[in-house]
């Protein structure tokens, strides 16, 4: 039985699920945002106070660290991004509905328009060393993870959520041949565990040798990039878009 959300709306915007093969032109865009979910994570975590903005499980564990009086961690700034967090994803869910008869592609490049410019913005700070604008630097990532996590959920494209892994590895597990499985899903879940570790290496390593502003400058320039490529054909059907 899957998930299936209700659409936008209107030819083209049907939600893909299980249609959208690895190289389709939206799996293509949802891989490169795992990328960009690393580095973003590596900000947060190693810059900004052992927060978290894309992984909103891992903010409501280190609330409890918090509370429990564990050095290092923030129940301020984790309060700050799940807030954010639930805005943008609100803001998602407004955009969905407002574009609802629209292209999926005119729909999907609004949404990441939206996170390029959040993320510009925060590059902007962090160069600009602004003082004490943590909170304000956590606010607008987790605001541009809410709004790629609503969008991303409305797509429901199978374990390419784009910020978590738990489910995704659980699937390789599961499913594998090795217990009996057919997993025809491996290579996506693989890539996408791939993926994010391609963004948090790079990512933590920019953020503890050259400062914040170059992990979050190469996380806008990836996501700026996907919002001017990402076209689908109108005339593919699901079929032929699948590898």
């Amino acid at each position: 039985m899957t998930n299936h959300q209700p659409p936008p709306g209107g030819t083209g915007t049907e939600t893909p699920g299980p249609r959208i093969g690895n190289r389709h032109p939206l799996a293509l865009v949802l891989f490169t945002l795992t990328v960009v979910s690393g580095f973003v994570d590596a900000v947060t975590f190693l810059g900004l106070g052992h927060v978290f903005a894309a992984n909103m499980t891992g903010n409501v564990v280190v609330i409890g660290f918090a509370a429990a009086g564990a050095p290092g961690f923030s129940v301020i700034g984790s309060l700050v991004s799940l807030g954010a967090f639930l805005v943008g994803a609100a803001l998602a869910g407004r955009l969905a509905r407002r574009l609802h008869g629209r292209r999926r592609t005119a729909w999907v490049r609004v949404a990441l328009v939206g996170e390029a410019v959040l993320l510009a913005t925060t590059t902007v700070l962090a160069f600009a060393g602004a003082a004490d604008a943590t909170y304000v630097l956590i606010g607008l990532l987790a605001l541009a993870m809410g709004v790629r996590n609503g969008t991303v959920l409305k797509l429901n494209v199978p374990d390419l959520t784009t910020t978590v892994l738990t489910r995704t590895l659980a699937g390789l597990a599961t499913e594998s041949r090795l217990v009996g499985g057919e997993d025809t899903l491996a290579a996506r879940r693989i890539l996408a565990a791939v993926a994010m570790v391609a963004g948090a290496l790079p990512g933590a390593w920019l953020v503890l040798h050259h400062g914040m502003g170059w992990a979050l400058l190469v996380s806008t320039a990836a996501v700026t990039v996907a919002a001017c490529v990402y076209r689908e054909r109108p005339e593919a059907t699901p079929e032929a878009s699948a590898s």
